[in-house]
């Protein structure tokens, strides 16, 4: 084993964790506690196990170090002890080349690392660094899933519509139950979201949260994607693969699109919610489950059973639990919270100051009809904060990305006529010239009043009385087209 050297305090790194040193040989013990030091680390010695575990109740250790044969307990009973009271301090095991059985047990029972002595500093110091480091990533996880808990369940389901409170309260529900759930509502309205906040309200929550878009793979490949495979399960298959419901153990499975799921897989994953039993592809055995549910799916399933698509036995387990997200245009006044909303969110992060929204912009908002729900309104005002000058959006911002207006947006009477953007001009300028004036049909339209002037004496559009308040005058030549 290398001697420890001595080292400058100045060019000594500082480390905030601690470490537990236990070996009866005080030469060992005192030189890995050098090793430790000069590291930066803080380190801890004693001499005996009975000692070692008593400083470990009464004090936050990182790391604990201890050897296999003590005076009075086994270095196994260390671990294991060191194990119950905090499994996330990780314990290394030194020990010597005729006690390899015993270190292969230590790891059995918890430790993550042996060290065999006599050992290098260098070799000392990676082991150490590589279980410290696993630690940090184990906090860091765990910071994370307990902000990712708060945000999901707090304010990333924005609104204050009906719809969404009820949404709002099955969450909150469901959630503590291990219930299947099925998620049903457009493309776009945040299902997904949904599922996340189920997870993440639940005991599951420090488990993973894994996600499957089962439209995207293509059926050849979705059952060994799911359900895993063995090695030479077929061809290309040069090494076996736990699948996606394995790594969902602890946590969530959500299955997104369930709809379109194969008819042979779906009497697969019906076994699967029935006996939690998952068998990989090319296995003779199966392994028991302890995954949760989540389905969702932007069509009617019950239409799809009466088509022969789907099961129903599998929609009636996974439908434990219904959730309808409705779509935006039936969400009212959140269709404004969520704008601004995301005005907020790009705005930081392109670092640019818009701070509010149009009354044009939101009155145009609030008619659009939103066939793609959330989705579309985050791609409209994320485009629009990109081409934005003013601290304030207005429909002439939307100029080059203006949504074409739906059947059942802005002029509803116009559902069953095809038209085209001149046409939705001059129908719209028809219906809206006698209520509001030059100024305001121009920022509703998003161009200029010179460019509304000319369009109106080119159709021979002329305003009624109601239009008296003002802006008769051709605009200024100066004006943009």
């Amino acid at each position: 084993m290398t001697i420890c050297n001595s080292e400058s305090k100045d060019t000594k790194p500082v480390r905030n964790e601690s470490v537990l040193i236990i070996d009866d040989d005080h030469s060992i013990g005192q030189c890995v506690e050098c090793i430790l030091q000069i590291a930066g680390y803080k380190a801890v010695f004693t001499s005996t196990g009975k000692d070692g575990l008593e400083r470990f109740r009464d004090d936050d250790f990182d790391l604990v170090i201890t050897d296999l044969k003590l005076p009075d307990i086994s270095g196994l009973d260390v671990v294991s002890t060191v194990r119950q009271q905090d499994p996330n301090v990780p314990v290394i095991l030194m020990t010597s080349f005729s006690s390899m059985e015993s270190a292969i047990e230590a790891l059995r029972k918890g430790a993550v690392d042996y060290i065999i002595k006599p050992f290098r500093n260098d070799d000392f110091a990676f082991a150490v660094e590589r279980a410290l480091n696993e630690r940090r990533i184990k906090r860091e996880n765990a910071v994370l899933k307990r902000s990712l808990k708060k945000v999901f369940t707090s304010n990333k389901i924005i609104g204050e519509s009906e719809g969404i409170k009820r949404v709002l309260a099955l969450i909150q529900r469901v959630a503590s139950t291990e219930a299947n759930v099925l998620i049903q509502g457009e493309s776009g309205t945040g299902k997904e979201l949904v599922a996340q906040a189920i997870h993440y309200s639940s005991a599951r929550a420090e488990g993973p949260f894994v996600p499957v878009n089962c439209g995207a793979i293509p059926g050849e490949l979705l059952e060994s994607e799911l359900f895993g495979h063995t090695k030479g399960a077929f061809t290309g298959a040069v090494t076996a693969a736990e699948g996606l419901i394995r790594e969902g153990s602890g946590g969530t499975l959500f299955l997104d699109e369930i709809s379109e799921l194969p008819l042979n897989l779906q009497v697969k994953l019906l076994r699967v919610l029935q006996e939690r039993q998952v068998r990989p592809l090319g296995s003779t055995s199966s392994y028991v489950t302890d995954t949760r549910f989540l389905a969702a799916s932007n069509r009617d399933l019950k239409a799809e059973m009466e088509k022969g698509n789907f099961r129903p036995d599998l929609f009636y387990r996974l439908n434990v639990i219904s959730i309808q997200v409705p779509p935006l245009r039936e969400r009212g006044r959140d269709i404004e919270i969520l704008a601004q909303h995301f005005v907020q969110q790009h705005s930081r992060r392109m670092a640019k100051k818009i701070k509010a929204l149009g009354r044009d912009l939101i009155d145009f908002l609030n008619k659009y009809h939103w066939p793609g729900n959330v989705r579309e309104l985050e791609n409209v005002i994320e485009r629009a904060v990109i081409l934005a000058d003013s601290a304030v959006l207005t429909c002439g911002d939307l100029t080059e990305i203006l949504p074409a207006p739906s059947k059942a947006s802005v002029l509803p009477a116009l559902a069953n006529k095809p038209l085209s953007i001149e046409e939705y001009i001059m129908e719209f300028v028809k219906r809206y010239q006698d209520t509001h004036s030059e100024t305001e049909l121009a920022a509703m339209l998003g161009i200029g009043r010179k460019a509304l002037w000319v369009r109106r004496n080119r159709w021979g559009l002329h305003r009624g009385s109601a239009a008296s308040r003002g802006n008769h005058a051709n605009p200024s030549e100066t004006e943009a087209a």
